[in-house]
């Protein structure tokens, strides 16, 4: 049995209520085989187009009625719920149609982070649909907000996205896991808070999810950090004659590939430093699997995915 934290991407989760919804009884199957195979599981998923509407419909409707715009870690917060709420729902289904004696629980979770972080100065986390470049200058012009060019997809608002350096809710996770829950926990990558004298006290931000989900598996023992992406392997030379599908990495290679700006700054980097993270500092028996949410159960088998480990 290995205990895993699992990350998926909330670009896998749709576009809408509707959409996600039908989505996520897919990913539920997957999810409950890897549980079935005898391993403890928590997920992590990310909000970035979630958010974003979010954020957006808040913002409208503030406009509209000349209301206080909803705070932006607010908007996460309600994102965890709304996300965490339809994996929850579609695992519990899917628990109880195998007649596993599980439980699935959603932890709205807090994640703090440092006021002086120099992401706060340099807004990099894509967050919303995607837009022309016409049209996100001229949604800058109307919203006094910063959009990027993201990985060759188009453009999307970026926000803030500091380091994550603690879980708020770790020993609640820690207990629901050992009690043979499935959790699902640090949707979006945690509601971004900074620690006061009054209490921790929510940010505008969005914590990269790849990276809290590294914390989370280094804070709770992990044995596997489990990335779902779009693809099944990491790749070299990406979207070039040289292309080449990755199956195995050490430490080592993955910083010359990351120094050699092999992998995408909006897409593959943050999930191969979040890898490297996880095992930095770790015992030698601990891996890091990339793979597609397809894939999963193959590349915990050893089939497919890219594993990354220490020799």
């Amino acid at each position: 049995m290995s205990r895993i934290v699992i990350a998926l991407g909330g670009n896998a989760l749709g576009s809408s209520p509707s959409e996600q919804l039908s989505i996520v009884k897919k990913t539920a199957k997957r999810i409950v085989d890897i549980v079935e195979m005898g391993n403890e599981v928590i997920l992590t998923h990310g909000n970035g187009p979630q958010v974003g509407m979010i954020y957006n419909a808040m913002s409208t409707y503030a406009n509209i009625k000349g209301t206080e715009v909803m705070p932006f870690a607010e908007c996460g917060a309600m994102s965890e719920g709304y996300i965490g709420y339809h994996l929850q729902q579609a695992i519990q289904a899917e628990i109880e149609k195998r007649n596993m004696r599980r439980k699935c629980v959603t932890v709205a979770t807090q994640v703090e982070v440092d006021k002086r972080d120099p992401g706060f100065k340099n807004p990099t986390k894509p967050i919303g649909e995607f837009v022309t470049k016409k049209d996100a200058e001229k949604l800058a012009k109307i919203n006094k907000c910063v959009y990027k060019e993201d990985a060759g997809r188009g453009y999307r608002r970026v926000i803030a996205s500091p380091q994550p350096k603690n879980i708020v809710e770790l020993k609640t996770i820690k207990q629901l896991v050992e009690d043979k829950n499935i959790v699902i926990a640090c949707g979006g990558g945690g509601i971004p808070v900074i620690d006061t004298q009054y209490g921790y006290k929510g940010v505008d931000a969005v914590i990269d999810k790849d990276k809290t989900s590294a914390l989370l598996a280094k804070l709770i023992d992990a044995d596997i950090l489990l990335i779902l992406t779009a693809i099944e392997k990491v790749k070299i030379h990406f979207n070039t004659p040289q292309e080449e599908s990755l199956s195995e990495l050490t430490p080592d290679e993955a910083n010359k590939y990351i120094k050699d700006n092999e992998f995408a700054a909006g897409s593959m980097l943050p999930k191969v430093e979040a890898c490297l993270y996880f095992l930095k500092n770790n015992k030698k028996d601990k891996t890091a699997i990339i793979t597609s949410l397809a894939k999963a159960k193959n590349a915990l088998e050893g089939k497919t995915g890219t594993v990354i480990k220490k020799k």
